[in-house]
């Protein structure tokens, strides 16, 4: 399977990602975007992973390459490439479905738990999803489920955390691809927003401190990733 992903910035990669592509050798490449490096052919890949950034589905003004990106994305799946958004990556893909891209009523950053829905039961990729799980954050905007997708994942402070739209594009506003070093990078680079006061914005000290948590995230990773490769 052959393998590519968008990157926004510098300080949010692949990850774990990169570790599960290792371990089953395939191919992967990329595009960092905030490089200006081009996007590839549709049919150079099988497999699109977008990753998240600080940036929204709104700001073509100050990232004009976000235009281009969403047209890329939108063919990809028109052509039923199997499609994976993180954060800004999910809001992308529910902004070309015809979904509304928004603030939330809390930001969201750190450890916090998330729930499977009841109509993740009829889903192909979120069916062994965990009923309850805590997993990375970072995130001021959600989106709606765009139609004819299963809301699949909520939490407390986000009703709508994912979704699976035609078995093979997957949305998650949350991060299981978070490694202890990927936490560590995104703190290093949101110095300003973690200056912030929040009921769901926890400290450096306390995001880095949950070991075993990146351990949970990359076992349900993998398994979510399996699943997408058998599609």
């Amino acid at each position: 399977m052959r393998i590519h992903y968008i990157q926004h910035v510098h300080f949010e990669t692949p990850a774990n990602i990169f570790k599960w592509v290792e371990n089953k050798g395939y191919q992967i490449k990329g595009t960092r975007l905030f490089l200006k490096e081009p996007l590839p052919e549709i049919d150079q890949f099988d497999f699109l992973i977008i990753m998240g950034g600080p940036m929204g589905v709104y700001d073509e003004d100050k990232f004009p390459w976000l235009t281009e990106e969403k047209k890329f994305i939108e063919k990809a799946i028109k052509e039923n490439k199997k499609v994976l958004g993180i954060c800004l990556g999910a809001q992308l893909i529910a902004d070309v479905l015809g979904a509304k891209v928004y603030k939330n009523r809390y930001k969201e950053i750190g450890w916090f738990p998330v729930f499977k829905t009841e109509k993740a039961e009829k889903s192909v990729v979120f069916k062994e999803f965990p009923q309850q799980i805590t997993v990375f954050h970072w995130h001021g905007d959600t989106f709606e489920i765009p139609s004819g997708a299963i809301h699949t994942v909520k939490s407390e402070a986000c009703e709508n955390q994912a979704f699976e739209y035609n078995k093979s594009v997957i949305g998650l506003q949350f991060h299981l691809e978070t490694t202890f070093e990927s936490a560590k990078a995104l703190i290093d680079n949101s110095v300003e927003e973690l200056m912030e006061k929040g009921e769901y914005i926890q400290s450096p000290e306390e995001m880095l401190s949950k070991k075993e948590n990146f351990k949970q995230i990359e076992k349900v990773l993998f398994n979510m990733l399996d699943t997408i490769e058998k599609i």
